[in-house]
């Protein structure tokens, strides 16, 4: 889901202040920062779906005033 791309170039403008660990190799670093924030996202899009849908008693009502809300941002 995410894009490791988009991943390595946050953390390069991210730790130009830091200074990293000689035996740090940039590349695992990259991998293992991206692997964190996917496990994480996925966590954060089950718990917002959880909330958007009501626990599984969708109020339709306020979906349908947030799709209106979301489609005039476009």
């Amino acid at each position: 889901m995410l894009d490791r791309k988009a991943v390595r170039e946050f953390l390069e403008e991210e730790l130009e202040e830091i200074e990293i660990s000689k035996d740090m190799f940039k590349e695992v670093l990259v991998e293992a920062f991206y692997k964190y924030v996917e496990d994480d996202y996925y966590e954060w899009l089950k718990d917002n779906f959880k909330t958007f849908f009501n626990y599984g008693n969708p109020d339709w009502l306020w979906i349908r005033k947030r799709i209106k809300k979301y489609r005039g941002m476009t």
